[in-house]
């Protein structure tokens, strides 16, 4: 090497010590570091992604398959690891005037499995029904669904990768191979690796990157915290809008097109045939029909773990990931202090035993706390009737959606910031038809009026104007809100990753970004000789 080239590569490597020492490494920051400043990220005008629909001609949304041959397969956990739900369809979905329902009896509900590597020696059985989405009003199409299997596997190991077949072997109608691994066994230092959360998915071009992210990131469990398929913002002939009431005002009930479930049931199984996905009902799932039913086709396409954690309803239930204690919350159905639900979340929390398992998770749908005015409140009576319960019990995060943005919250109680409190995080950004919330009622003119802000469909009044703190005698801030840390109106989906009985990583993924960067990032950091709970009940 002449002395020239030394020189050079001498002067080169001099410069790139000298860049090494000012370059900083920026840390994850922890729960610990707040509360924090409010931060609102500026609206990407550049980018609001396809909040369009696929078209009932999108081949992912077609039937691949015979008759009788399983679609639309997925796996929901039990109460805790040694047991899990496979569920899948078989024979097509009616829709018309003269619908005939299939009979559940006319093919089997079975499951073969085992250990991967090793032979399918296992076989369960299990039941099948068929549901149907009717209206009494002349011109509207009623509907009938394919036969909907659910299957309860026990006796499984923990952490352990199985193999699955599904369908009536006596048809030779059988499923192809899926996997699934189970939950590890509860314990301090035992958890599912990365768990993913998504609310307000749909069926859009934007939902498809949202899952496409989510599958990238090898999540060993997918929550969706509500509004699923949004048949509802369909008429019964199939035309849809991206807003019911402006297009469909003078329609004599809320129509649906039943078949955008079947839609999103075949576009979604090859991530939930493998992945654990649990479901809490959103208003999307109210689908109100004839004889005033609601919620069935969400109540009928799931399997809940409801009767092993103690509910009477598929609206309400609770289930271990490892370490994790999950509360799968209502809040389209009483939470009443003097009602089911209220009375199985006090028994199903004094049985949580925090040195099995240490954190404790609760989701539903509707946030207590949004700072966007598109729901604002709304879930008010809710917060009223609850919050004291969750807060005295420790419960370290709480997940919704709803509000088609992105949340984070200092830990907040009653509307005060509080170190034992919760984190909130609303993550109803998962890419549906209905866009994006942009607004935030905290700016000038966005404050909605109160008596406009209560539920439709549960009702009641129980926002008032603050009595305390900076909004004192205000309905909204004039600012972001002190418990308000971090707000951003994205599409995207969430990836939480608990590391050991104190801590948690939280990762927010937008949906414009590369698969690996972060739209927001945070330890959530446990503190229980700090935030002391009620004693587990004798």
């Amino acid at each position: 090497m002449n002395p020239t080239m030394v020189l050079n590569l001498l002067t080169a490597l001099s410069l790139l010590i000298s860049l090494s020492s000012v370059i900083v490494v920026a840390e994850i920051p922890t729960i610990l570091d707040g509360p924090f400043k409010p931060v609102t990220v500026p609206l990407d005008q550049s980018f609001r992604g396809q909040a369009v629909d696929l078209p009932n001609s999108d081949p992912r949304l077609l039937a691949k398959l015979e008759q009788f041959d399983p679609e639309q397969i997925s796996v929901s956990l039990s109460f805790n690891y040694d047991s899990v739900w496979i569920s899948w369809i078989t024979g097509e979905f009616q829709i018309g005037d003269n619908i005939e329902p299939l009979d559940p009896n006319s093919v089997a509900s079975i499951v073969q499995f085992g250990e991967f590597g090793k032979p399918i020696t296992e076989e369960a059985e299990g039941y099948s029904l068929v549901y149907s989405q009717l209206y009494p009003f002349q011109g509207l199409q009623n509907y009938t669904s394919g036969i909907i299997h659910h299957v309860r596997l026990s006796g499984l190991k923990p952490n352990t990768l199985y193999q699955y077949q599904c369908g009536d072997p006596n048809l030779a109608a059988m499923s192809g191979v899926h996997y699934f691994r189970t939950m590890p066994v509860s314990g301090p230092n035992s958890y599912p690796s990365r768990i993913a959360i998504a609310g307000d998915l749909g069926l859009t071009y934007n939902t498809t990157s949202t899952v496409n992210h989510m599958a990238i990131n090898h999540p060993e469990l997918f929550l969706l915290v509500g509004d699923v398929s949004y048949a509802n913002l369909y008429l019964t002939n199939g035309t849809g809008s991206s807003c019911y009431s402006c297009s469909f005002s003078d329609t004599p009930i809320h129509e649906t097109y039943q078949p955008r479930w079947d839609y999103w049931g075949r576009y979604i199984e090859p991530l939930i045939s493998s992945v654990p996905i649990m479901v809490i009902e959103g208003n999307h799932e109210i689908e109100l029909q004839a004889e005033n039913q609601t919620f069935v086709s969400y109540s009928s396409r799931f399997a809940f773990p409801s009767e092993e954690s103690g509910s009477s309803s598929t609206f309400y239930y609770s289930f271990n990931a490892g370490g994790v204690h999950f509360l799968m919350l209502g809040a389209y159905t009483s939470y009443n202090k003097s009602g089911d639900q209220y009375r199985w979340l006090e028994r199903d929390l004094a049985s949580v035993d925090r040195e099995v398992t240490p954190w404790l998770v609760a989701t539903w749908h509707p946030p207590w706390y949004s700072t966007y005015k598109a729901h604002y409140r709304e879930a008010e009576c809710m917060r009223v009737e609850m919050e004291d319960l969750l807060y005295k019990y420790g419960v370290d995060l709480v997940f919704n959606g709803h509000v088609h943005a992105y949340e984070r919250s200092n830990r907040v109680y009653n509307y005060t910031l509080d170190p034992c409190g919760p984190v909130y995080i609303t993550v109803g950004d998962g890419g549906n038809w209905e866009k994006m919330a942009i607004t935030h009622a905290d700016e000038p003119g966005n404050c909605p009026e109160p008596s406009t802000t209560p539920d439709d469909f549960m009702g009641g009044f129980c926002a008032f104007n603050f009595t305390s703190g900076p909004a004192a005698g205000k309905f909204c801030w004039d600012r972001q809100p002190d418990y308000s840390a971090f707000r951003e109106s994205s599409f995207g989906h969430g990836i939480l990753e608990v590391k050991n009985d104190t801590h948690a990583l939280w990762t927010w993924h937008r949906n414009q970004d590369m698969y690996n960067a972060a739209g927001d990032q945070i330890y959530i950091v446990r503190q229980p000789e700090k935030c002391l709970v009620k004693p587990q009940d004798p």
